[in-house]
């Protein structure tokens, strides 16, 4: 054998021990010692880059088992109704008196200069608020007539009423005010929750979907997706007809005892294959196969809504028989008592354009605010006298606001009041979870085109929602391509005015 041959050999030798090495460190004596280290730093129970190189090694058969926040969190849990297409302020929050003033009067220029909008075209027409507004509550907010229920719940909710977004788009607006980016790829906030929480039921998924509507949002399944990280944590999509999740069932024939053995045996056999590679995917698929099992059991039993009691079906405006809005809100009332980390709503047809008398703001608004209305107030009402609502967030709200013009198409106007999508101005509302009570926060101006005073990105936005739940935005991160990511990218403050 040549010198040649030997030199090669040691070195391949050299490289086998250096892999065996590293391989050991990860389990065992090196496990520890990594785990010593990083408990000495402070870093065990958070999610951060230096807890990345040790999740593996530290629980590699339970990567949603419950984590530590970084520090005392004021909410355990999240519900997000994401109303798709984006409801318009000036018709339900964002009171503008002056508006009216304006109404059918040609837009001010330096309202279009340098402007670009999604539809709206040449000059169009000013359009005044459709809604009768009132001040409710003790805490004097302004909701208007399309909302009769939710302004007896006015008092237990914090409005933001001068939210901005850089996307004029619904999937690319979706895409940033859930994933924090406007572009595909990208865990979801869910995701990034569960991942920094993990469940506190083993028996069902930690982020769980609802849609209704008819359609999904513009964005697809990638807002809920879990992007770059493992699998494990993107959201579980269940339907509120049929079978909740597809193919949960055992198939024909199949007994229950025998699926376990199927399982047990898939799962041994990932092991050994991840012991060999380490790829942590083969962790999400043996913790999948085994929380499908779980799920058959405990997901009906969560989703089954018959043994409500009849006024609470009330309440909610439910019929038990159909899926609607109404039935996902209980629903979500009934997962997070069960321990549902993120429960995330979407209803689409929120799009008030005016091309249609469906989509038209008097019309088509007002009948999405009567079917989803009822059931939101319930739901605050629910949370709270089961003791639930200190401990949960709820964020409502859609991907960007609606202009105080009415929209019209290649300069022409519509054949119904609409307004097109706006990035500068719009308002979402938070209740429970450690944001304040009865609380205005942000102004716009005198027509609601701009925010004038304590403005909120949707990047702040998730920082706050992060805070609330124990993590410092900026260190909640993954290691993805040679960086550490977060899901307010690079920006994003925490909105401590709105924190109780």
């Amino acid at each position: 054998m040549s010198d040649l041959q030997n030199e090669l050999r040691q070195m391949a030798a050299l490289r086998e021990t250096r892999r065996h090495f590293l391989h050991t460190c990860s389990t065992g004596l090196g496990a520890m010692a990594l785990g010593s280290i990083l408990s000495s730093c402070g870093f065990l129970g958070r999610r951060d880059e230096a807890v990345n190189v040790a999740d593996a090694a530290l629980q590699p058969d339970e990567p949603m088992a419950p984590q530590a926040a970084q520090y005392l969190p004021k909410a355990k849990r999240v519900i997000y109704i994401h109303m798709a297409g984006s409801p318009s302020q000036l018709e339900l929050f964002d009171y503008k008196p002056e508006l009216v003033k304006y109404h059918g009067k040609d837009c001010p220029q330096e309202l279009l200069e340098g402007k670009k909008f999604a539809f709206i075209r040449g000059v169009p027409k000013m359009l005044g608020p459709q809604g009768k507004f009132a001040q409710h509550g003790q805490s004097g907010a302004w909701v208007s007539d399309y909302l009769p229920h939710l302004q007896g719940a006015v008092d237990d909710i914090t409005f933001v009423k001068a939210m901005h977004t850089d996307q004029f788009n619904h999937a690319p607006a979706q895409l940033l005010m859930h994933t924090g980016s406007a572009r595909l790829g990208r865990p979801s906030l869910g995701s990034w929750v569960t991942y920094g929480l993990g469940t506190e039921n083993d028996n069902l998924p930690g982020f769980i979907v609802l849609a209704s509507g008819g359609k999904q949002p513009d964005a697809g399944k990638s807002i809920w997706g879990s992007g770059f990280l493992p699998t494990v944590y993107q959201g579980v999509q269940c339907r509120t007809d049929g079978d909740p999740v597809l193919y949960v069932s055992d198939p024909s024939g199949m007994n229950r005892d025998t699926r376990k053995q199927t399982i047990d045996a898939i799962s041994e056999i990932n092991r050994q294959h991840y012991e060999d590679v380490k790829d942590p995917e083969i962790l999400t698929r043996i913790a999948q196969y085994e929380l499908a099992f779980r799920m058959q059991m405990s997901v009906p039993d969560a989703m089954d809504i018959k043994g409500e009691p009849q006024y609470i079906l009330d309440s909610y405006g439910v019929d038990p028989n159909k899926g609607s809005f109404a039935r996902n809100c209980l629903l979500a009332r009934r997962l997070v008592e069960r321990g549902v980390r993120f429960v995330q709503l979407f209803d689409w047809g929120w799009d008030s354009h005016g091309t249609s008398a469906d989509g038209a703001i008097e019309i088509g608004l007002r009948q999405k605010c009567k079917e989803s209305d009822q059931a939101v107030a319930a739901l605050l009402t629910d949370l709270k006298q089961r003791g639930l609502l200190d401990e949960t967030l709820v964020v409502w709200g859609g991907e960007f606001g609606r202009t105080p013009m009415q929209e019209n198409r290649d300069g022409q106007v519509l054949p119904f009041m609409g307004r097109d999508h706006h990035l500068e101005a719009f308002t979402v509302w938070m209740a429970g979870g450690g944001v304040k009570r009865g609380f205005t926060y942000g102004e716009t101006d005198e027509i609601g085109y701009y925010g004038v005073k304590d403005k909120v990105h949707v990047h702040d936005l998730q920082a706050t929602i992060l805070h609330l739940l124990g993590f410092d935005h900026t260190k909640l991160t993954y290691q993805f391509q040679g960086r550490p990511f977060r899901l307010t990218d690079v920006a994003g403050k925490i909105v401590k005015p709105l924190l109780a």
